[in-house]
């Protein structure tokens, strides 16, 4: 059976070695204890053998036994241990096929290092630190900038209203956070707060996954579907990555934002929502009006309100309070914090950040790591002076082999990831095109071999190039 669970201890069920070290890298970091496991079974010897857990990060997509199969047998062993379902096909059928089996909550990949903190805290019922439980916009408005001054004095006066919001800004300055913020402060925080990346949804796609489907809507569609906006109502949907919308889509969402309904594919009654939108960017949607890649009347459906967030550049006073706070959050409880050295602090406000605010968190969580100042300083000067522009300098562990350059060194270990990764997709595609030889082609039935959604596969098809691969093989009679 398994033991009274410590609060501190977490299972990680995933089969990908890169996603698990990550997983336990950011859990290490915020103090929790990390047992990592590469399949169901090895979940289940776990807490077969005892092992005393306070919650389970499991995967869905795992060999041997994924993670519906484990969380049945977890949840016929214990009903309480809160598990917490990961997968890289976030689709609402994933969401709710999960929560149905007894899952506590559903993330989606790649996860995002707060999500995963606050999913765990709820379920775990965890008490942190002051800067663990501050909210999730606090730091961004760190420092003595005055358009983040005005932003701050202004957001609730426009969390309190109910009218669409858009918020602009470069990659990484937190336009997300920003969103939850309006959330939080809003009538609706107790509601739910959907996220949907436009851009990393395909266009064929999007509509179902925003509106959902009726059984029998297109082949399939074995059984009615939620879409996102019914997902979300009564709270928040943030529609990420507005700007990368097909344009054909964009007419049915302008739709729905006038007349606060809509109907699912393949469906005749038109069903009523209560949602409120925000929707991010960081193109130029004048822009992208003049290219004709974005309605110019859903432009203005969505900027009721805008909200423009400055680059980091462009608020280089506000570098050393962010990553004060940061250091506040990502350091190990019962941990001294590492200092603020003055040389790391001239390198904090000299560098340009590219990446804005996400990559001054990264940089911070390796500093957590290293717990060096001095050698985070050096790989940011270094970067200023573009001697290495693409990574920061290796670890103490991880230094060039003898007698190797540094940028050979660099170079080949490029070139070993980029066969990895090569090498995995391959693998992908050659099962994918078994089960599709195994089935004569039969889709539906290729994607219940693969244990995966018929839409995924479609995806994945399209994705791997299947067809063509297909091509170069002899097709069954």
């Amino acid at each position: 059976m398994i033991l009274e669970a410590t609060r501190r201890t977490i299972l990680v069920g995933e089969d990908d070695a890169g996603v698990r070290d990550y997983l336990k890298m950011m859990l290490d970091c915020r103090g929790y204890h990390v047992h990592s496991a590469a399949d169901g079974e090895e979940v289940m010897e776990a807490l077969h053998k005892g092992f005393p857990v306070a919650a389970i990060l499991l995967d869905i997509m795992m060999p041997n036994k994924d993670g519906f199969e484990t969380l049945q047998e977890i949840r016929q062993m214990n009903a309480s241990v809160p598990v917490i379902m990961l997968s890289g096909m976030s689709s609402p059928c994933n969401v709710v096929q999960a929560i149905r089996a007894g899952a506590t909550d559903f993330l989606a990949k790649p996860v995002d290092h707060e999500d995963l903190v606050r999913a765990i805290q709820r379920a775990v019922g965890s008490t942190r630190s002051e800067s663990a439980d501050a909210s999730p916009g606090d730091g961004m408005f760190c420092g003595d900038n005055a358009t983040m001054r005005e932003l701050k004095a202004c957001l609730p006066k426009i969390a309190r209203s109910d009218v669409p919001v858009l918020i602009q800004g470069e990659t990484g300055t937190g336009k997300e956070v920003l969103a939850r913020q309006l959330h939080a402060l809003s009538t609706r925080a107790n509601g739910p707060f959907v996220k949907v990346n436009c851009a990393s949804v395909p266009s064929d796609l999007m509509e179902s996954e925003l509106f959902g489907y009726e059984r029998g809507a297109f082949t399939g569609a074995f059984q009615k579907k939620l879409g996102i906006f019914e997902l979300a109502n009564g709270g928040t949907i943030l529609l990420d990555e507005i700007g990368d919308m097909d344009i054909r889509l964009q007419a049915k969402l302008l739709q729905v934002l006038q007349d606060h309904e809509f109907r699912r594919l393949g469906g005749k009654d038109n069903i009523r929502i209560q949602v409120r939108v925000i929707a991010a960017t960081h193109r130029d949607l004048q822009e992208a009006i003049s290219d004709n890649t974005f309605r110019e009347d859903l432009y203005y459906r969505l900027n009721v309100f805008t909200l423009k967030i400055p680059s980091l550049r462009e608020r280089r006073e506000d570098v050393a309070g962010l990553a004060e706070f940061l250091i506040r959050r990502y350091n190990p409880p019962d941990s001294v914090p590492v200092p603020l050295t003055a040389r790391l602090r001239d390198a904090l406000m000299t560098f340009d950040w590219p990446g804005n605010v996400r990559q001054l968190e990264n940089v911070v969580r390796k500093l957590m790591v290293l717990r060096d100042p001095e050698v985070i300083a050096t790989e940011l000067e270094m970067l200023a002076s573009g001697q290495n522009k693409y990574q920061f300098a290796p670890r103490s562990d991880e230094e060039p082999a003898p007698n190797m350059p540094p940028q050979k060194a660099s170079s080949a270990s490029t070139s070993v990831l980029e066969e990895v990764s090569r090498a995995k997709e391959q693998a992908e595609a050659d099962a994918i095109l078994a089960a599709l030889h195994q089935t004569r082609w039969n889709r539906k039935q290729a994607a219940a071999r693969l244990k995966i959604e018929y839409k995924a596969l479609l995806y994945k098809m399209k994705k791997l190039s299947i067809e063509e691969r297909a091509g170069r093989l002899p097709r069954p009679a």
